[in-house]
């Protein structure tokens, strides 16, 4: 039963301008907070991409909810998967000029970890998100191009749908959502799941 109070608190926990826009166009009444967990590297090569997107979601989360005293804390973190192989964020320009040669001309696995905590209770929704992105071959002059752009920046395997970098997309299956950074309808099922989905509404 959804709670009948619009006194609950939702806190985004993330820098992403466009997190808060997805939750924005849901409809949603929340708070920011920048997590300030730094992200691992997974510990093995056989860390499972759906687990490990999982877990830095939940890291975001707790990272938050330890300093408030209730509400809910929505923690997400969006990964790239190739052949099981998991790509973050890029460190720099070569590392983004890597990550986009490997990924040009494959079909990839965008991953979307999503956590809801409950503050108060310590108890957790876990779940992920899976699209799959096929991508155009990118030839060097259009890969400089991009590179030259910065839109890379802080983005999962080095592109963002939402940008210029769309024209090198040439098909997906699945959230078009995930792949720009939450899968609202996985984040409006676990706030129904919470019991307050209603509580949230803007």
């Amino acid at each position: 039963m959804a709670m009948d109070t619009t006194a609950v608190q939702l806190v985004l926990a993330s820098s992403s301008p466009r997190r808060a826009e997805l939750l924005r166009e849901m409809g949603l009444r929340f708070e920011i907070c920048t997590p300030t967990v730094c992200e691992p590297e997974p510990r093995s090569p056989s860390q499972i991409p759906q687990h490990w997107a999982e877990a830095l979601s939940y890291f975001k989360a707790r990272s938050v909810a330890k300093d408030l005293r209730d509400g809910f804390v929505l923690g997400a973190d969006t990964i790239v998967s190739l052949d099981d192989e998991i790509i973050g964020k890029p460190a720099d320009l070569d590392d983004a000029r890597r990550i986009l040669n490997l990924l040009t001309g494959t079909t990839h696995d965008v991953i979307t970890g999503v956590t809801l905590l409950n503050v108060e209770t310590g108890a957790r929704l876990i779940r992920h998100e899976t699209t799959a992105v096929t991508m155009k071959p990118m030839f060097k002059d259009t890969l400089e191009r991009y590179l030259k752009s910065g839109l890379w920046q802080g983005k999962a395997g080095a592109y963002g749908i939402q940008d210029s970098s769309d024209a090198n997309i040439e098909h997906l299956e699945g959230s078009y959502s995930n792949v720009v950074g939450l899968p609202i309808e996985l984040v409006e099922q676990l706030c129904a799941d919470a019991g307050i989905l209603d509580a949230v509404r803007a």
